[in-house]
């Protein structure tokens, strides 16, 4: 656990009682701070009876206090907690500012933060992975792994000094004033989460923020040079200069991407970029990033082959919950001329609560698919918007009758590909779940059995 001096003495409340506020409140108490507490549900107030206040937050007087800790998942924008603390003069802030303000207390290190639209799970955990294996002590944290405040410090290895490698969403950067990341890395940018902002500008402006928060000397990496994200180089540049500021360069590693089984497609080579320019701001040689890659084991529902039946491979992509990370899975697997005389090879099961009206990006690749399988409250929509554009196009209610129609439909050499373009909360407690009941059904153990290592199994926002 985080501890610091810095919160003794300190009143702090903290609403919602999940993984990250537990940890927080146990950080904080630790530290010697007053705090609280407050979730609706019983169960999780149980555990800090008698050793903080239980108290809805916004029932309680918070003139004096240092802060009010909330959960990423909060809307800011709709939520009452954001106008109550601001008629107290209290800043509204999350776990990540927390261990912000802990840093200089802990031993000598260096902070790696990566956000985006897509690709920053993949990013964060390349980069966590090539770490560990060059022999540089890491921690994994953020939106991905266990609560950061929850981790033991990390302490220098052989003169080294450790790296917290944090994945980090809008919502956490929003919750955040004082992180300034020795390197801060931004996959892409594309529309989402706009339930939550006024429009596109402000999202983005929200990710950019990451940056904003740097200092001199620090870098900053950008995986692309394309709309919004190439606009937010250029403003770094503009501030900043030349130095440190690095734009990743997939063209030059791409001669190398057959040696990574788990990162095929164009989206991949991106990712990979990303955190081969970070891992080298670093200090790491090629040799090593070279030697670390093909070891990768890849992220549980992103891109996941889960096995291969019947000649049919079975690929879970749960955690693309908008079309923009679809997108790149229906482009990873092209037509081969040696199967099946070169015709579309990928049965897409698609669906689920849609954040967009239609399937955007993906439309681009339609071409590819053999045949959809619809499914969810977006289930007939989609169907509609695919009839007479894609092979073949079946209406399904529920995954398992998806799953079964495509097993049926698909021929050796071809892939059922489970990337739904939507959030999965009609159906599934999160995409996790549904990803989970994807194995199930292809008959594979799930992530509580045998998956990758248990840091990169927890998912949130984008």
């Amino acid at each position: 656990m985080i501890e610091a001096r810095a919160f003794a003495d300190k009143t702090y409340a903290v609403l919602g009682l999940a993984r990250s506020g537990s940890a927080t409140v146990e950080a904080l108490l630790a530290s010697g701070a007053r705090v609280t507490a407050w979730d609706n549900r019983e169960a999780a107030r149980t555990p800090f009876e008698g050793r903080c206040t239980i108290a809805d937050p916004l029932e309680t007087d918070l003139t004096g206090y240092d802060g009010v800790a909330v959960s990423p998942g909060v809307p800011l924008n709709t939520h009452p907690i954001a106008d109550h603390a601001a008629r107290h003069g209290v800043p509204v802030i999350g776990d990540i500012e927390l261990f912000a303000l802990a840093r200089p207390e802990l031993p000598a290190h260096k902070l790696v933060g990566i956000t985006g639209t897509n690709g920053k799970s993949t990013c964060v955990a390349l980069v966590h992975h090539i770490l560990h294996m060059a022999a540089i002590p890491a921690r994994l944290g953020g939106n991905i792994g266990e609560p950061i405040l929850a981790a033991d410090p990390l302490e220098p290895k052989d003169g080294t000094a450790g790296v917290y490698v944090l994945e980090l969403s809008s919502f956490q950067i929003d919750l955040t004033r004082s992180l300034a990341c020795e390197i801060a890395g931004l996959t892409n940018i594309t529309p989402d989460h706009l339930d939550r902002y006024e429009g596109f500008e402000d999202y983005a402006f929200a990710k950019g923020r990451l940056f904003a928060m740097q200092g001199s000397g620090q870098v900053a990496v950008f995986g692309s040079r394309e709309g919004a994200a190439g606009a937010m180089l250029e403003a770094v540049r503009e501030r900043r200069g030349e130095d440190g500021v690095i734009l990743a360069e997939p063209d030059a590693i791409a001669e190398h991407q057959h040696e990574w089984p788990t990162l095929q497609g164009p989206h991949n080579l991106q990712n990979v970029a990303v955190a081969v320019a970070i891992v080298e701001a670093l200090g790491v040689n090629s040799g090593q990033w070279r030697h670390a890659l093909p070891r990768f084991r890849g992220l549980p529902h992103r891109m996941e082959i889960v096995c291969e039946k019947d000649g049919v491979t079975f690929v879970n992509d749960s955690k693309a919950t908008n079309p923009a990370s679809a997108a790149p899975a229906l482009a990873a697997f092209p037509r081969d001329p040696e199967v099946n005389a070169g015709a579309p090879r990928i049965h897409w099961i698609v669906g689920g609560r849609a954040k967009e009206d239609g399937l955007a990006e993906c439309a681009a690749h339609l071409g590819e698919i053999a045949g959809a399988y619809t499914i969810g409250e977006a289930g007939p929509r989609f169907a509609d918007l695919l009839e007479g554009r894609v092979g073949n196009v079946e209406r399904c209610e529920t995954l398992s009758e998806a799953v079964n129609r495509a097993h049926a439909a698909a021929r050796p050499g071809e892939v059922i590909l489970l990337s739904p373009a939507c959030a999965s909360y009609d159906q599934f407690e999160d995409y996790a779940k549904r990803g989970e009941h994807f194995r199930r059904l292809v008959g594979v153990a799930t992530d509580s059995d045998v998956r990758a290592p248990e840091e990169y199994a927890q998912g949130g926002a984008s």
